[in-house]
């Protein structure tokens, strides 16, 4: 009986893991296509320079 639980408890970790890292992708996704749309997205600041939507 035992083992038969491991075997459900790995199972249910892996169908865990497995549905977080296709989410966590996704989210990397998202993020990675607004980083490019703001690293693309400038205006022209203080004396004919190029700054960007964010501060780094």
């Amino acid at each position: 009986m035992i083992p038969l639980l491991l075997v459900l408890l790995v199972i249910l970790i892996l169908f865990g893991a497995g549905f977080a890292l296709d989410v966590l992708w996704w989210l990397a996704l998202a993020l990675l296509i607004v980083w490019i749309i703001g690293f693309f997205s400038t205006r022209a600041g203080p004396g004919g320079g190029r700054t960007r939507w964010y501060r780094w």
